[in-house]
Order: C-alpha cells, then sequence, then structure tokens
C-alpha cells in the first residue's frame, strides 16, 4: 500500500500542469510545490480503498484519512525534497497515532500482587483456549506458577481441551462437571492459588455469540465472582470487522482491559488489530504467531503499521 501511495503523490508531484500542483513561494523565499485540495481527495479515496481490503474498520479508515489530510493539505515541499519520505512519515504516523493507547506490562502488573487472576473472555474458535496455554507457558518462562480455570462449563469438550493443556504444562487445573456453575470454578481456583501461593490464576470462560445476553450475563457474575486484576479479550486477526465488534460489545458489557490477537500467522492484514485497538481503547499486548506453546509475542505498534503498509 505504502509504495502505490507514494507513487500517487509523487506522479501528482512530478507533473508539469499547475492543476495538479501550486508551484508556492514560503515565507523564507524558497520555492516549493504545495498539493491542491482537490488532488489530496482523490489520493485519499485510493488510500481508503487500500485500507479497508486489509480489514481496517471504516471508521478507523476515516480517521487515518483525516489525520493525513491535515499533515499534508498545504504542506510544505521543498524542491529536491524526498517527496516519498515526506508522505512515508506522514502515513506511518496517522498510523501510529491510532495505536498510541497506553501499553499494558503483564510482567510489572504480575508482580505486583499475588496471586493475579486474569480472565480471557471471547467468542468461540478464537484460539482464547489455546491463548491461555500460551500465555500460562509465558508466565512459566517467566518463573511464575499457574493455576487454570476451566470456566467453559457448557462444554465440556472444551474442559478436555483445556485440561490437555494444563497436562502438558504442568499446571494445576480447576474443574468441575459440564453445566455447573462457571463463576464457581473461577472461585475455587482463586482459592486454590491464594492456599498454595501461586503466582497467577488464569480463567478461562465460554464463548458463545457475543450477541447471546445469557453469555453477558454469565461474564458479569465471573467478574463479580473472581475480581479479575485484568480481562483480556481474545480476537481472531482473519475475522476482520466481526471481532472488532465483538471486542466492542464485551467491552461495552464486561470491560476489557487489553487484547490478544491470534492466528495473525495466517495471512491476516493486520487491520484488525488496529481496528480493535482503535474502537475500544485498549492497548494489543500480544499476538498469537503459530501454533506452538512459545507462538506468542508482545505486541509492538511498528511492527503492526509495518505489515499494514506492506501487505494492504
Amino acid at each position: 500500500m505504502l509504495e502505490n501511495l507514494k507513487n500517487k503523490f509523487k506522479a501528482v508531484i512530478s507533473r508539469t500542469k499547475n492543476e495538479a500542483v501550486e508551484k508556492s513561494p514560503f515565507a523564507d523565499g524558497v520555492l516549493g510545490w504545495k498539493i491542491k485540495p482537490e488532488n489530496l481527495d482523490r489520493i485519499l479515496a485510493d488510500l481508503e480503498i487500500d485500507l479497508l481490503s486489509g480489514d481496517v474498520a471504516l471508521e478507523v479508515v476515516e480517521t487515518i484519512k483525516n489525520r493525513v489530510r491535515e499533515n499534508l493539505l498545504g504542506k510544505r515541499i521543498k524542491f529536491g525534497e524526498d517527496v516519498e519520505k515526506v508522505v512515508a512519515d506522514v502515513l506511518r504516523n496517522a498510523l501510529l497515532s491510532v495505536l498510541s493507547i497506553p501499553a499494558v506490562d503483564l510482567d510489572n502488573l504480575i508482580a505486583k500482587k499475588k496471586p493475579f487472576v486474569i480472565m480471557f473472555v471471547g467468542v468461540n474458535g478464537t484460539g482464547k483456549t489455546t491463548a491461555i496455554a500460551k500465555i500460562a507457558h509465558y508466565l512459566i518462562k517467566q518463573g511464575k506458577s499457574c493455576v487454570i480455570a476451566a470456566g467453559d462449563t457448557f462444554r465440556a469438550g472444551a474442559i478436555e481441551q483445556i485440561e490437555i493443556h494444563a497436562n502438558r504444562l504442568g499446571v494445576k487445573l480447576v474443574k468441575h462437571a459440564a453445566g455447573s456453575d462457571p463463576a464457581a470454578v473461577a472461585y475455587d481456583a482463586i482459592e486454590h492459588a491464594r492456599a498454595r501461593d501461586k503466582d497467577v490464576v488464569l480463567i478461562d470462560t465460554a464463548g458463545r455469540m457475543q450477541t447471546n445476553s445469557n453469555l453477558m450475563d454469565e461474564m458479569k457474575k465471573i467478574k463479580r465472582v473472581a475480581k479479575p486484576d485484568l480481562i483480556i479479550f481474545v480476537g481472531d486477526a482473519l475475522a476482520g470487522n466481526d471481532a472488532v465488534e465483538q471486542a466492542r460489545r464485551f467491552n461495552a458489557e464486561v470491560g476489557v482491559d487489553c487484547a490478544i490477537l491470534t492466528k495473525i500467522d495466517a495471512d491476516a492484514k493486520g487491520g484488525a488489530a488496529l481496528s480493535i485497538a482503535y474502537a475500544i481503547k485498549k492497548p494489543i499486548i500480544f499476538l498469537s504467531t503459530g501454533q506452538g506453546y512459545e507462538d506468542i509475542v508482545k505486541f509492538k505498534p511498528d511492527w503492526l503499521v509495518n505489515k499494514i503498509l506492506a501487505e494492504a
């Protein structure tokens, strides 16, 4: 996307006719170019298409376009100045500004409280259970002890799945029979962690469709009982705008502190992460980059922006 955009701007500025650009003396007497508003709008329309094709939500696209317009409209471009760099910097800064949300330092938070309770929310199929296992593996590598609560009690298969991960990782799993009260499972896991001096409690939850009011009531009850220190939304990078709506709904109903984006390795263009961060004004903290427990990395805004610019 960035190359296409830079080429469009370069073509506009390199035209010889004055309908493309304005040749202007600046206050210091130096001659240069200013892009005319009508030409800028045509180029930004192409930018909109590129961003939408990269799974960036429309409201985020409008914000990015407005910020690019504000920074380029009337911008002084001297003769001989590297136009491509000017455009690249403006677009990159516009994307980074959308991600300018205070970060969540999980390691620092966990060091301050024991047990530290994390509740994971998200719909089925996003890779939530695997993400919990990856976080457990990450914490174990940091020297922390974990307890996992099998809070998705509505699916017997979900309990079995999280139990397999717990056994592989050597982590204590607290579970009840299928159909049990998930809030009770969370409570028992926290009490076990307190009694055994464990560092972190990771609470799995059910993930039926986010429009299910019973599910949201269940999430609220778990939150009231467990009093989690952190609520993490787990979203699927391939879900595009659906993931954005899911994040928005969980944030409105339960409250989300940050997010993990899964399946980022499966040819996702990065727009979902950008859109989720913007929609709920909460940071992405980890990206799931593969199937192994070690395939999880801390999120870095520069990485995402580079991915969007390269692939959208």
